[in-house]
């Protein structure tokens, strides 16, 4: 296998399974439309798809320091499209939570040990790393047309066919892990970063991480249903800025590992957030089709930091980089689900607007945050240890402990 196949399938295989944290979201109108949902019931929805993904993810880190679990890529990826197939046949709200909340496990059961396998394959590079992340990001933005593709003309009867995309990335891992288990079996390993754990920096890290989180799952939510009542228009509206704002989050990551390799990653993610806070003001209060261009502005501000963060919490906690990769990837996507039913609900008391605005905040928060942060060391690169491995793929990692962070 070429240099840099196994990193060009994981990121589409990144693509499969992000399709499902976005179609969560690109769901919701149409639970609102055929179901009479409120807005804080729809919400809801959200949270039980980002609640036990919160709370199962850092385990799932914690897991992969321990032992290399490679099968979690297919296992997580087959899990997150069962999930969402099964979410729109149930007039049942409890089951639809249900259904949404084990596609948010096999979600993340596949990050943190995707993230430790990618980093590997990347040789550390930050521009493989963001080539990774921007698979996930154009999962993101395909994932409001596939929805619409399958749901707008038969209803939610017809989410069982949003399961292709899983079977599509499980059938991408596996050629992935046949060849780093080669590469580890002769004795080549992936750069290692070096020093010791600094846990107040990655402290400082994730709760900029979760004020991102915040933002981004915010108007992913809402988003559509605010672009629609701001232009007066359809679903097809609303439809086009949340693609817009997953879209220009694939932007978004592919710039920032270029500007990483030009400039440090506390400094580009810094500058990042602090222009990202006048473009969320943009998306509440600037009307009409103007608002569009202030909706790609928001998504690509929020996703240069995106795969900085992820190697920069690997960096600071060199001896724990599963958790580290758990934590930043698993709140990204999680934490803001946790805040939405609170956005939902003083929607359904004041106005939608209204309960977006305090969204503007959060990238300023997380600016203050990255003010404050150190860079940490450059990771050097070192042969692989010798590791016992069994014949399921578990030899993909490197042994446990200090020296095992990819």
């Amino acid at each position: 296998m070429r240099r840099n196949t196994p990193i060009l399938l994981l990121s589409a295989g990144h693509a499969c399974v992000d399709v499902y944290q976005g179609a969560v979201a690109a769901l919701v109108p149409f639970f609102i439309a055929e179901r009479a949902y409120t807005y804080a019931a729809a919400s809801g929805i959200v949270l039980a798809a980002s609640l036990l993904s919160s709370l199962v993810q850092p385990v799932f880190g914690v897991l992969t320091d321990r032992w290399a679990m490679p099968w979690l890529l297919p296992a997580g990826t087959l899990l997150g499209g069962v999930g969402a197939a099964l979410s729109g046949l149930s007039g049942s709200y409890g089951l639809t939570l249900v259904f949404v909340a084990l596609s948010g496990i096999g979600v993340a059961a596949y990050h943190p040990e995707s993230a430790r396998i990618a980093r590997i394959a990347s040789h550390g590079s930050h521009k493989a790393m963001s080539l990774f992340s921007t698979g996930g990001n154009i999962g993101f933005a395909l994932a409001p047309l596939i929805v619409a593709a399958v749901v707008a003309d038969g209803g939610l009867r017809r989410t069982p066919l949003l399961v292709l995309p899983a079977l599509a990335g499980a059938v991408m891992c596996l050629p992935v892990l046949r060849a780093l288990q080669h590469r580890q079996a002769a004795g080549a390993g992936g750069p290692v970063p070096a020093g010791t754990d600094d846990t107040a920096s990655f402290v400082r890290l994730s709760l900029a991480v979760v004020c991102r989180s915040i933002v981004f799952v915010g108007l992913s939510t809402f988003v559509s249903l605010h672009v629609q009542q701001r232009m007066g228009g359809g679903t097809a509206a609303g439809a086009a800025a949340l693609f817009i704002l997953y879209l220009g989050g694939a932007i978004g990551s592919v710039l920032g590992g270029f500007l990483a390799s030009r400039w440090d990653r506390v400094t580009v993610s810094r500058w990042s957030y602090l222009i990202t806070t006048v473009a969320v003001a943009g998306v509440v209060w600037v009307p009409g089709p103007a608002v569009y261009p202030f909706v790609a502005w928001t998504s690509a501000g929020l996703y240069v930091p995106f795969s900085l963060q992820v190697t920069l919490g690997q960096d600071y906690l060199p001896s724990r980089a599963g958790t580290a990769a758990g934590i930043t990837l698993g709140l990204t996507v999680s934490v803001g689900g946790l805040v939405s039913p609170a956005v939902g609900r003083l929607a359904d008391v004041t106005s939608l607007q209204t309960a977006l605005a305090p969204l503007v905040l959060m990238p300023l928060l997380s600016w203050l945050l990255f003010r404050t942060l150190p860079e940490p060391g450059v990771p050097q690169p070192r042969a692989a240890e010798p590791v016992k491995g069994d014949d399921t793929g578990a030899g993909l990692g490197p042994a446990p402990g200090p020296s095992s962070a990819p």
